[in-house]
């Protein structure tokens, strides 16, 4: 294997990695991870409704994935434009809010077609960047220093050679019979999909999602809610030393060390999260049966924790009153200090203080 910086990297090596990556160290910090997952499934389950925490962990999921590229937006902006119906004007937002429905249609697609596939990270990066540019199909993409401009990568060229490099990986992601701890396989297909490169941007966004898809896919998570971008953003330094080193020294085991303890530590992180939001949901419905019992409901309370924002269609929607008597009972909940009220345009909104604080976190 040869590797000139200066040149595109066309002898890319094909997977699986022709060294032994289920190392001693990997094997340990992959069981660790494991039960991680395991534990975060579990806490999970101990929620009202499983699906209650996905939107809002979603949304900071596009947040910090979407800021590890640059892509830079607030938390009060992005929970307001996913619930108000004021249009977005702030560029980063809109893409930042891209990158949810770009998941969702990977999941959605993933379980009609049973694996992960190009066309399907097609279709994702085409939803994330809002265009239907799909492979790079001419040269001039290069991977540079931000600060110095020196280049420090420059990954395959030629539309037939990317097709080539992701239909061996595609081959590799979903070749089940293989030995290869699914963790671990996530953790060198990610590597894969970076240095390939398929796209002209997006790439690390769209190589973020596909984790999740796999981790699903495979049973290893229920519901999308593992946060791995926080880790990332946390370390952003060693994930691209990392990436960079396997590259140029072919040192997966630091690699895969990496995205495992990413997962790890994110799992763990979560799972406290999720124990928190239990703890603050108990905590309102006691309020409110004290202080409203007349409006308290569980799917009220529910509904209150869907997201930091609620508004009165939201209670509409699910069928819990009338327009009317919607903006009576989140009047009501401002009273008591469970919701404040804020006006977006000329719509009136509704924050959950303490859960958008508790996300923030």
């Amino acid at each position: 294997m040869s590797f000139d910086k200066n040149k595109p990297y066309n002898n890319l090596p094909l997977l699986p990695p022709q060294i032994e990556v289920e190392t001693k160290a990997v094997l340990k910090k992959a069981i660790l991870a494991r039960e991680a997952l395991g534990r975060l499934t579990a806490a999970n389950r101990r929620l009202p409704n499983e699906s209650l925490l996905v939107n809002a962990v979603l949304l900071q999921e596009a947040k910090s994935s979407s800021e590890i590229e640059n892509i830079i937006t607030t938390n009060d902006k992005l929970f307001q434009a996913a619930v108000s119906e004021t249009k977005v004007t702030d560029p980063a937002t809109k893409e930042v809010l891209r990158y949810p429905r770009a998941l969702w249609r990977g999941l959605e697609l993933v379980q009609a077609r049973g694996f992960v596939n190009t066309p399907t990270l097609i279709e994702i990066v085409n939803i994330v960047k809002g265009n239907t540019a799909g492979l790079r199909k001419v040269p001039g993409t290069a991977v540079v220093n931000g600060q110095t401009n020196e280049i420090i990568y420059i990954p395959p060229e030629g539309e037939s050679i990317i097709a080539e490099k992701l239909k061996n990986l595609e081959v590799f992601l979903n070749t089940t019979n293989d030995g290869i701890d699914l963790l671990i396989k996530m953790a060198i297909a990610h590597y894969q999909f970076e240095a390939i490169h398929p796209f002209h941007d997006g790439n690390g966004r769209t190589g973020r999602i596909m984790n999740i898809l796999f981790l699903v896919q495979h049973g290893l998570l229920r519901q999308p809610i593992l946060y791995l971008s926080k880790y990332i953003i946390e370390h952003k330094n060693d994930y691209y030393n990392a990436l960079r080193d396997v590259t140029e020294r072919g040192a997966w085991e630091a690699w895969i060390l990496y995205i495992l303890e990413a997962v790890e530590k994110t799992a763990i992180h979560t799972e406290a999260k999720i124990e928190a939001i239990c703890a603050l949901m108990a905590s309102a419905t006691e309020q409110i049966k004290r202080d409203l019992p007349a409006i308290y409901s569980h799917e009220l309370v529910n509904e209150l924790f869907r997201l930091p924002y609620c508004k009165r269609d939201f209670l509409v929607t699910a069928g819990l009153v009338k327009e009317k008597t919607a903006g009576r009972y989140l009047m009501n909940l401002e009273k008591i200090g469970i919701l404040g009220a804020t006006k977006v345009g000329r719509e009136k909104l509704y924050i959950n203080k303490k859960f958008y604080e508790l996300l923030k976190s």
